[in-house]
């Protein structure tokens, strides 16, 4: 028959918890080289008694090398960590960024559609006006360019069946 569930809570009386202490730190030990011995494991276990005492446990590599690996890995971890919160922070300020052109883009485009004309001023309407004539002789020139390489085309099949 196995016992029942202690309850965990601070022992009142001084002697009974020295005593608990007592048990508890060497079962703790024992399981900390017990896990060492069966699954091959490094193991650093550190205790302080209430009055300061040291009581510490490691396998056969010493504590030091043991300790000194957990700040090595606790570095990184944070290294890692730091630099991934930077990432996401450059990631949202470049989205940011495309969000903005996308929208003066869009802006852009409406305005060249004849589209929401009101918020832009008489300079911007004149800017805007230049740059579609401008736009205009472009498509107009090249335009006149596919026509007359199409009539050099007809000409030239005009001869050649004669």
């Amino acid at each position: 028959m196995g016992r029942g569930k202690v309850q965990l809570k601070r022992i009142e009386n001084k002697i009974n918890r020295q005593v608990t202490f007592s048990k508890r730190r060497s079962g703790l030990l024992k399981k900390a080289h017990e896990i060492s011995v069966l699954c091959d494991a490094e193991v650093g276990l550190i205790i302080f008694s209430t009055k300061g005492k040291l009581y510490e446990f490691s396998t056969e590599s010493c504590m030091d090398k043991i300790l000194e690996r957990y700040e090595r890995y606790s570095y990184a971890e944070k290294v890692l960590v730091s630099s991934e919160s930077e990432i996401q922070g450059n990631w949202c300020h470049e989205y940011r960024k495309l969000k903005a052109k996308v929208e003066t883009i869009q802006k852009c485009q409406k305005h060249l559609m004849g589209e929401d004309l009101e918020s832009l001023n008489l300079k911007e309407l004149q800017q805007l006006e230049q740059q579609l004539e401008s736009s205009l002789k472009h498509i107009r020139s090249r335009k006149n360019q596919l026509m007359h390489e199409s009539i050099s085309e007809l000409q030239k099949k005009e001869i050649l069946a004669y």
